[in-house]
């Protein structure tokens, strides 16, 4: 294999027109499997019906003919899927990565904007090592805001370090994406320079392609991907709620209508609560009745008689009653909850208004911390590994 690099700024310019390709199909492939494209300023093709519909799954703004063949696109897709399970909580940042490398890879008018700069000979053939893309400063921008604050949830970093090297601006943004990747390392197998300046004489023009806000109506992103949206400020929503809610005036503050009536309901149910605990009350006690004998003298019989079989030979000196009470003696544990829930019964009846008080008072308590209260809607809060 012999290597041939041409790096002369325009060498190999081909046409730009509409219509127009700058690089077609797949003419070799690198030692670490990456394919590199044909320099070819071949017009665009219109692709079957197959092709079409793969395209337009991923690139929906490519319509008609375009600039890729099937194993182009098919390394395009697979080279983006590598970015897609960074990218997908914010869809706005995803579409225009995407749509950056479609225009790039397969749009018909792809050499309007991009310049083959310098090219390898591999087998025989011309390969792209080298290529301008013109963007607009304001594209620059966009794509580059709609991804900067993006993050990767299951490690709660910024994507941004990831695909741009933790840049600080679009231009070293999109200088780490054009870098020409080193062997059996992700990226691009040739060099892409973005650039913002195209020149008058060659009839190119930067890339006109719709860029999407991370505060986009339908491709809007999350408040944790997106803090300069609108919609994701503090002060709005409060702000709107604060004039539409309606609210009772006490003094100098001020109460929501739904709060204020939540709590003179909660108060009516414990006065009721309370007087009805102080109405129906016993003052005093009645006579308590003797309590009949638990067992008749029939029943002590059939008992004796059973603990007699057991026992034939009974000791001279138990009485009948002292039989009676070993036999009907309960186990320990039943013995202890009947005597804890007896003393608990008891307090209870007693002190009817003091039990109801508790009831509500502990409960109150211990919902006072409701007050701090507040639902968090950024993701980076509500989990932080760092």
């Amino acid at each position: 294999m012999s290597d041939f690099f041409s790096t002369a700024f325009g060498l190999f310019r081909g046409v730009h027109r509409e219509g127009y390709c700058s690089m077609y199909g797949i003419c070799a492939q690198r030692s670490d499997g990456k394919f590199l494209n044909c320099a070819s300023g071949s017009l665009s093709t219109k692709p079957d019906d197959l092709l079409s519909s793969k395209i337009q799954s991923l690139c929906p703004t490519i319509t008609g003919n375009v600039c890729c063949s099937a194993a182009q696109f098919e390394t395009l897709r697979d080279q983006v899927q590598q970015a897609v399970p960074l990218l997908v909580g914010c869809p706005a940042c995803l579409r225009n990565f995407l749509n950056l490398f479609c225009e790039l890879s397969c749009s018909p008018n792809q050499s309007l904007f991009i310049n083959v700069t310098s090219t390898k000979q591999v087998n025989n053939t011309m390969t792209v090592n080298g290529i301008d893309y013109f963007i607009t400063n304001t594209y620059g921008e966009k794509f580059y805001n709609s991804c900067k604050d993006v993050k990767f949830g299951s490690m709660n970093t910024r994507v941004m370090d990831f695909i741009g090297a933790s840049a600080q601006n679009f231009r070293d943004f999109l200088a780490f994406l054009g870098r020409q990747a080193a062997l059996n390392t992700p990226g691009s197998p040739y060099k892409i320079d973005f650039q913002t300046n195209a020149p008058l004489s060659s009839g190119m023009k930067p890339i006109n392609s719709s860029v999407y806000s991370c505060g986009d109506s339908l491709l809007g992103c999350s408040c944790g991907d997106c803090s300069s949206s609108s919609t994701c400020s503090d002060s709005a929503p409060l702000d709107l709620l604060e004039k539409d809610s309606c609210k009772v005036a006490m003094g100098s503050a001020s109460v929501k209508c739904v709060d204020f009536s939540l709590a003179v309901l909660y108060i009516t149910a414990i006065s009721a609560l309370l007087l009805w605990g102080f109405l129906f009350r016993k003052r005093e006690r009645g006579p308590v009745s003797e309590p009949e004998p638990f067992c008749k003298d029939s029943g002590d019989n059939e008992l004796l008689s059973g603990y007699k079989q057991q026992n034939t030979n009974p000791p001279m000196h138990m009485s009948k009653w002292s039989i009676l009470l070993k036999v009907l003696q309960p186990a320990i544990v039943q013995d202890f909850m009947a005597r804890i829930f007896r003393k608990y019964g008891a307090f209870v009846s007693r002190k009817p208004t003091l039990v109801l008080s508790l009831s509500l008072a502990v409960p109150i308590l211990l919902c006072i911390g409701l007050i701090r209260f507040r639902v968090e809607t950024k993701p980076e809060k509500v989990l932080n590994l760092t």
